[in-house]
């Protein structure tokens, strides 16, 4: 469990020490953060027996063996297949597709935060779920919400093409990304019309190349299958809170109209997964497409305590609240959650 805690208390001690907000959406990353992300791609990528689909994720590395490359590239999500398949002719085994995988999400992870004004605050947020529990244990969506969020930060720049090249990208590691693509339209670009028309053909041309063969398959083994994931209300809850308190306090947070309105639609999307909560015959259905919705928790956590304090102040207490929160998540994963065994104890390539 240490190992958990350590990762969390380093970006938590820099959030408390490094009160004064910023906007660094720059490339040249200091000292601390190239740090943290090797730190995140050490123990993500070369954690050893960690995660709770861990043998099935060797199934795949197995079932690409000694197969042809056009046949790999055939495959569900042929991205990763790939790299499954670049892991077995290699005989470097599932830690060379971990760690791929964890440098993409890594990279993703660290540019959306540092696009926050107090950036190691967003990590804290993201540490005790989004990094322990989706990346170390569903390492095809973990990749895609990475790429997802590159895409995030291109979006609030406005290039909407960048946008849809990481969903795109995203969706080679795992097909439900493409629920994304339709943001792009929300971003608040002045062609509303050009862009609508644009990213619902490529959305098309996307799903009948890559989707089209999967929707029998999707619908029967979520939805007809009804299956029930443990825990799905808490975490539609989790994205739930930050979007109510966006849409409470969305005039006070310093971003543009265009970011306004764009989260905005964000936070009401997090609302309508508690309604599909309810609705829906399979929770696991909705608990796996709300994942991409948990960079909201990042962008109004880490920007709330400026939101409801002093808009130019430390409000180092209200930052000391969110770190106390997350650590407070953390903390209830590790010790109650139903198969926080399967994390249990920390494990890595390096010492095992």
């Amino acid at each position: 469990m240490i190992p958990y805690w350590l990762i969390f208390l380093f970006p938590a001690w820099l959030a408390i020490t490094r009160l004064r907000p910023v906007q660094s959406k720059s490339f040249n990353w200091s000292g601390s953060w190239h740090a943290v992300f090797w730190l995140l791609v050490l123990m993500i990528g070369l954690r050893h027996e960690v995660g709770g689909d861990w043998l099935n994720y060797i199934d795949h590395i197995e079932k690409v063996t000694n197969v042809s490359l056009q046949e790999v590239l055939s495959h569900a999500d042929p991205g990763y297949s790939l790299l499954n398949w670049m892991a077995a002719e290699t005989g470097m085994g599932i830690y060379f597709t971990n760690t791929v995988c964890a440098v993409l999400f890594a990279w993703g992870l660290v540019v959306f935060c540092r696009a926050q004004p107090r950036p190691w605050l967003a990590l804290v947020v993201a540490v005790p779920y989004l990094v322990t529990v989706v990346a170390m244990g569903y390492t095809r969506q973990g990749t895609a919400i990475g790429l997802a969020m590159l895409g995030l930060v291109a979006l609030s720049d406005r290039n909407t093409l960048r946008f849809v090249v990481f969903v795109v990208l995203a969706a080679t590691f795992h097909k439900s990304a493409v629920i994304l693509m339709p943001l792009a339209i929300l971003a608040g670009t002045k062609r509303k019309l050009w862009t609508a028309f644009w990213v619902g053909l490529s959305s098309l041309l996307f799903y009948r190349l890559m989707l089209e063969d999967s929707v029998d398959g999707l619908t029967v083994n979520y939805i007809e299958a009804q299956y029930d994931s443990s825990g799905a209300a808490i975490r539609v809850a989790m994205n739930a809170v930050p979007a109510v308190l966006f849409l409470f306090y969305r005039r006070r947070f310093v971003i543009t109209q265009a970011e306004r309105t764009f989260w905005s639609w964000m936070s009401l999307g997090a609302l309508g997964f508690v309604v599909l909560l309810v609705v829906s015959p399979s929770s696991t259905a909705v608990d796996r497409v709300a994942l991409y919705w948990i960079p909201l928790q990042l962008f109004v956590l880490s920007r709330l305590p400026n939101a409801i304090g002093n808009p130019n102040g430390l409000n180092s207490l209200l930052v000391s609240g969110v770190v106390a929160y997350s650590a407070a998540v953390l903390f209830v994963w590790l010790v109650f959650a139903t198969h926080a065994f399967a994390w249990l104890p920390y494990n890595n390539l390096i010492w095992s």
